[in-house]
């Protein structure tokens, strides 16, 4: 068995925590109470109460710590220490219509990391309904479960298969994203759109997908994500390539190879 800090094991005691009531509540999903919030934006019971799940068990464990979370935003802790970045559900849609790829996202973001700067340290996407928990640990690798994971070593872009998202009613930049799929899908074996960003950034990591391009994500979207990709060797940047990917809210990940051709594609796209 490999072995982690303390907080993973925090992590994975909180999201396995949240799992079951989510297990259940995603095969009854005809019977869920769901609230609108925002167009196409349907926020479930099951989110909020994977969320109170999440909050309590993480409180429990470092009780003066803060947290950043989807349904609630920001909620104070102590500034000198660490918070929580959660999304209960990634895949709200998924999972309202039965779609069985959802994620739980935790990560750690340290205010005093490299160079002085917030800096994520710790990351836990956790797939309920097929018990595949990625995590990633700064410094010490990306994994799923005790296997050592490893971005996907192809060289070809012919051969590689792309994720992304989709902007839909209300949400992102048709003309920006048709630009980018454009320029990408003549070049590549496939683009996929499953519908949880957190699973497609551990996908990346895992080597299942070779390269990801979003943008309009939010921290608690890709938190955990960008530290998988990156610890499993793999890059992630804007869409110029440079490192400001949560400040510009684009993000583009891939291996080395694939990264700086699919950075160019869509640089070019985009000018």
């Amino acid at each position: 068995m490999v072995s982690h800090s303390g907080l993973i094991s925090v992590m994975e005691r909180a999201v396995r925590k949240a799992a079951p009531r989510l297990r259940r509540d995603f095969n009854e999903v005809q019977q869920l109470q769901v609230s609108r919030k925002g167009p196409a934006d349907f926020v479930s019971m099951a989110d909020r109460r994977a969320e109170d799940t999440l909050i309590e068990e993480l409180r429990r464990a470092r009780p003066d710590w803060g947290f950043l979370v989807e349904e609630r935003g920001e909620i104070e802790g102590d500034p000198d220490k660490p918070r929580w970045i959660i999304d209960p559900l990634d895949g709200t849609s998924n999972f309202l219509h039965g779609i069985p790829h959802i994620a739980i996202s935790v990560a750690v973001e340290d205010p005093r990391g490299a160079q002085g700067k917030p800096e994520i340290t710790h990351g836990m996407i956790y797939q309920p309904l097929t018990d595949e928990g990625f995590w990633a640990e700064k410094g010490r690798g990306a994994w799923l479960q005790d296997q050592r994971l490893r971005v996907s070593s192809r060289r070809d872009l012919t051969e590689s298969l792309i994720a992304t998202g989709i902007p839909y009613m209300g949400h992102g930049n048709f003309a920006q994203w048709s630009r980018i799929f454009g320029a990408v899908a003549p070049e590549v074996a496939g683009i996929r759109r499953f519908g949880s960003a957190a699973l497609d950034l551990a996908w990346v990591a895992a080597g299942r997908y070779d390269g990801f391009w979003e943008a309009d994500l939010k921290p608690w979207d890709v938190a955990a994500g960008m530290l998988l990709v990156r610890e499993a060797g793999g890059f992630v940047t804007d869409f110029r390539g440079s490192d400001r990917a949560m400040e510009r809210s684009e993000f583009l990940a891939a291996n080395d190879q694939l990264h700086s051709r699919l950075h160019k594609l869509v640089a070019n796209a985009l000018r």
